[in-house]
């Protein structure tokens, strides 16, 4: 469904990306875990082609996206939740997710995005800066989802955010991906989030994939010396 080759990428001078491959099937949930500067929100930001590739290649269900804006790559079925969630604070709850929304829907949200997050229904005509960090997470989830995307990104969904509210958002990834038969890559750093939703696991450092492993034999010992400072 989604695969990255060879993939290098970074700022200026500097590469941070070095050589990634990965390869997610339909409706699998991947992890991709690691410190703070050690490549995730970069990588991210290459697959969505807001930062451009130096190397390799990107495609989805075999169309190669890695050339394409941002715009065309979620026309081809790419979202993405970017870290600290980006939503517009001085517009509705509604307006947010209307954003997200094709011209054919004509600015009126599918039910089943109310359905998965009840809290954005009742707080539709609230201000999105007014709502607590985890509803707005819920929001930049719900907005990302109006896409229709086949691949949904989400980088560091659990930043901020309390405990109890964590478990709400693991709970409606996985409904969200039966529902929409979705593949769904995270960046993270909090193991107990990921170990609830992950069918398999990637630790991230210095830019390389460096660990790889499925749930059945997840060494969640190995991950957290890499997320150890």
């Amino acid at each position: 469904m989604f695969k990255v080759s060879h993939l290098a990428s970074g700022y200026g001078q500097s590469e941070v990306i070095h050589d990634v491959n990965l390869s997610v099937e339909k409706q699998e949930i991947v992890a991709v875990m690691g410190r703070n500067g050690m490549g995730k929100t970069t990588l991210f930001k290459t697959l969505m082609g807001i930062l451009p590739m130096r190397g390799g290649s990107i495609s989805i269900d075999g169309q190669e996206v890695g050339a394409m804006e941002s715009y065309q790559r979620v026309a081809s079925g790419v979202a993405y939740v970017p870290q600290g969630r980006m939503i517009f604070p001085n517009m509705t709850v509604l307006e947010n997710i209307q954003t997200g929304l094709p011209a054919n829907a004509q600015g009126k949200v599918p039910e089943e995005l109310y359905a998965l997050f009840p809290v954005l229904y009742d707080m539709r005509g609230r201000k999105g800066g007014n709502l607590s960090g985890g509803q707005q997470q819920q929001l930049a989830i719900a907005r990302a989802l109006a896409t229709n995307p086949k691949v949904l990104l989400l980088d560091e969904p659990t930043e901020g955010i309390q405990p109890s509210i964590i478990k709400d958002i693991a709970k409606s990834l996985k409904e969200i991906r039966k529902l929409r038969q979705l593949t769904i890559i995270v960046s993270e750093q909090v193991l107990s989030f990921t170990l609830e939703i992950a069918d398999r696991f990637f630790v991230i450092d210095k830019g390389r994939f460096v660990y790889e492993d499925t749930r059945a034999h997840v060494d969640a010992a190995t991950i957290s010396r890499y997320l150890s400072v």
